[in-house]
């Protein structure tokens, strides 16, 4: 029926959508206003399927809180969408039990508000306890307090902010252990992501169905100015990727950056430049998968390097990276150009040379390992001698995903290598570089 619905209306013009909203009955109109099963984005609504698990992983203000109180109020009140029958025990298990209370039971986007006055649950706060006209019950639980989730069952439940836990395992199996009432007990979990082992464990099984929302889906319902205050100011950087895009950012233990190095290395922009380089890193082919680094570094007058761009090319004919890196060289008014040949030889040059026959094109030819090759330049970094000129979530990632296998989440880390080379040529003395000679 929602399907059907949405899909007549956004058949419509403007003009016709308020002509037919208009001939509706007004008691109508009220219940579409109020309705969530027709508010709902996708992503806010139970998916199909035999999950018992759904997992919501939302940056902040993205209404996965409101998801989480409307699917409450479904399974209590049995409404098709959400269960066959109502479910007549559920817990809800927050944070603590003053955050619990705060958000999921009183917020404004919490239980409370999301009910019409004639149907709203009696809120019994002594009792930590909802409970509806048809004799269904939610009680608040406190994550903090795992014991008492030993004792009581329920039909289903809700978890907010599982991510925040600090007893997340031990709470966490409480909970499982008192879900064993009706014939599919199951669970709803609404969190900002971090990379913690419970939460890394839920999305890998198979029984989770995952729905991720970032804030900016939510934009109406926001505060004007803020997604251009606040996710503007932090879009593409750690605290932005985990807050307001809900992913879970992990560093690899065994890497030679990490996400806390990076973000301490980043500032909004670059001081005057002497020197820029642009490096590049070709692909080996030139096939579908097959990506192009290239990154461009500066060498300030404060005597730090800056990492200014990141525009490597994906899937991309030798004369399209070339065009690409000689744009980059021509944009930033580069000193040179930095090629790797190591997979094309003398062909790299020449490639970039038909373009533009005039680029200073440096060959490099890497004589050691991936890895041997970045460990001088994260030391760089380690120093605090390497600044990020605003945020390159891509290179980012490869760099925070590199070990000593030369690879980042199993692929071979092209913006990384393009880095290596740009800042190894300006920053790094000429006994501490690579193989290097002028074409």
């Amino acid at each position: 029926m929602r399907a059907a619905l949405i899909a007549s209306l956004d058949a419509l013009t403007a003009d016709e959508r308020a002509v037919f909203l208009a001939g509706l009955p007004h008691e109508t109109v009220r219940w579409l206003a109020r309705e969530w099963l027709f508010q709902a984005r996708d992503e806010q609504l139970p998916p199909d399927g035999d999950w018992t698990v759904w997992l919501i992983l939302g940056g902040r203000g993205a209404g996965k809180t409101r998801a989480g109180a409307e699917w409450v109020k479904g399974m209590a009140l049995g409404r098709d969408g959400f269960a066959p029958a109502p479910v007549g025990r559920i817990a809800l298990v927050g944070e603590n039990l003053i955050d619990a209370r705060a958000v999921m039971v009183e917020g404004v986007s919490g239980i409370l508000a999301v009910h019409a006055a004639d149907e709203r649950p009696a809120w019994q706060p002594s009792r930590r306890r909802l409970e509806w006209k048809n004799g269904a019950i939610a009680e608040l639980y406190s994550a903090d307090d795992p014991e008492s989730l030993r004792g009581p069952q329920f039909g289903a439940a809700w978890a907010d902010e599982l991510a925040k836990w600090r007893q997340a395992e031990a709470a966490w199996d409480m909970l499982q252990f008192a879900l064993r009432l009706g014939e599919r007990p199951r669970q709803a979990v609404t969190t900002t992501p971090r990379a913690i082992p419970l939460l890394k464990r839920l999305i890998a099984a198979p029984g989770t169905a995952v729905a991720r929302m970032p804030t900016r889906d939510n934009a109406a319902n926001l505060a004007p100015g803020f997604l251009e205050a606040v996710v503007g100011r932090y879009r593409g950087t750690r605290l932005g990727r985990q807050e307001l895009d809900g992913e879970i950012l992990t560093d690899r233990e065994d890497a030679l950056w990490s996400r806390d190095a990076v973000e301490r290395a980043r500032v909004d922009a670059a001081p005057e430049l002497t020197r820029i380089v642009v490096a590049v890193d070709p692909p080996a082919s030139g096939g579908r998968a097959s990506v192009c680094g290239i990154v461009a570094a500066g060498l300030g007058t404060d005597g730090l390097g800056y990492v200014v761009a990141d525009d490597t090319v994906t899937a991309a004919a030798p004369d399209v990276w070339a065009a690409r890196a000689v744009a980059t060289w021509r944009r930033l008014e580069a000193d040179a150009l930095v090629a790797e040949i190591n997979q094309g030889g003398d062909m790299v040059a020449a490639v970039i040379r038909q373009v533009d026959a005039g680029v200073p094109v440096r060959a490099v030819r890497a004589s050691r390992g991936k890895w041997l090759r970045a460990e001088p330049v994260a030391t760089l970094y380690a120093q605090g001698r390497v600044r990020h000129a605003g945020v390159f979530p891509e290179l980012e990632d490869e760099l925070c995903a590199f070990g000593p296998d030369g690879q980042a989440n199993g692929r071979s880390p092209d913006r990384l290598d393009a880095l290596v080379w740009a800042l190894t040529d300006l920053m790094l003395a000429p006994g501490g570089r690579p193989a290097i000679r002028r074409v």
